[in-house]
């Protein structure tokens, strides 16, 4: 599992970081940081999960 962001469509909304902080993170400019873009743990690749699905502008997307 690989988490890939489109900077050019990610407006910085936090919709991801509200579901899953430990993963994602919006800096003060709106600038999503992925802190670990390949988690091992079932219960934060679930998270993930739900957040790339949550995405209201579909910046994420998931590689496994």
């Amino acid at each position: 599992m690989k988490i890939t962001v489109d900077r050019t469509l990610c407006d910085g909304n936090g919709v991801c970081m509200g579901i899953a902080p430990d993963v994602f993170d919006i800096d003060d400019d709106l600038y999503l940081h992925i802190a670990d873009e390949i988690p091992d743990d079932p219960a934060t690749q679930a998270q993930v999960r739900q957040a790339i699905t949550s995405c209201p502008v579909l910046a994420l997307t998931l590689e496994e």
